[in-house]
């Protein structure tokens, strides 16, 4: 999982920054560094990294202010938060602007190393070629596709995986907690990120057609045409 991997660190706190550097080289990621937003967007756009851990307290601009600038560059590089500001508030913001994980300080390096790779994993293209398909809703995992009644539906990589797990199962009722450690990765969670996601992929799949994601109240989600 680690072979070949490119991670870009983003921490103005050198001693930070170095320490999962190292951490990193050593269970065999490439790594590269940036001490300001300014300078993570500029690494990004020029190395391209596989990952980013992205502290929110930079002396520039914010780590969330990054992570909307790279997704309205179209990059959608997996970008995990790194932060001491660990509060609920905070991390339904940083997932909503498109992150795909919050580790708060401090913080164990084994444990921030598991959180990369499931990231990665989580990030990585399905092996499958097959195409799931609910009522008019189409989508094309070896593509990265979503067609709902021929039209194409541009979903962000989060989207795309909630969408997919939600076909997966379509028809069975699915709980919050379920749905965050399945997309998320999550065993324990804010609920409210998987509201405001299934909102995002109701605003854009409800107006193409009668809606497909019903809400159980009090249970979770269901995918049926």
């Amino acid at each position: 999982m680690s072979e070949g991997r490119r991670v870009l660190v983003v921490d103005d706190e050198a001693n930070i920054r170095d320490l999962i550097e190292v951490a990193l080289r050593f269970h065999g990621f490439a790594t590269v560094t940036a001490a300001t937003g300014e300078a993570a967007l500029r690494t990004a756009a020029r190395e391209r990294p596989d990952l980013v851990l992205l502290d929110v307290m930079l002396p520039d601009v914010d780590g969330f202010e990054v992570c909307r600038r790279l997704r309205a560059d179209g990059n959608q590089v997996p970008v995990i938060f790194l932060t001491a500001r660990d509060t609920p508030s905070d991390t339904v913001t940083g997932l909503t602007l498109g992150g795909d994980d919050y580790v708060g300080k401090p913080f164990s390096i084994e444990s921030l190393i598991a959180r990369v790779r499931a990231v990665l994993r989580r990030a990585a293209p399905p092996a499958s070629d097959g195409v799931l398909r609910v009522g008019d809703l189409e989508l094309d995992e070896e593509q990265w596709t979503v067609r709902r009644g021929g039209v194409e539906v541009d979903l962000s990589p989060t989207e795309f995986r909630l969408l997919a797990y939600l076909m997966r199962n379509a028809g069975v009722v699915l709980s919050r907690t379920r749905l965050l450690s399945a997309v998320w990765g999550w065993e324990h969670g804010n609920p409210q990120v998987v509201e405001t996601y299934i909102s995002y992929l109701r605003r854009k799949l409800d107006p193409l057609g009668t809606p497909l994601i019903h809400t159980r109240r009090g249970v979770g989600y269901a995918l049926r045409p």
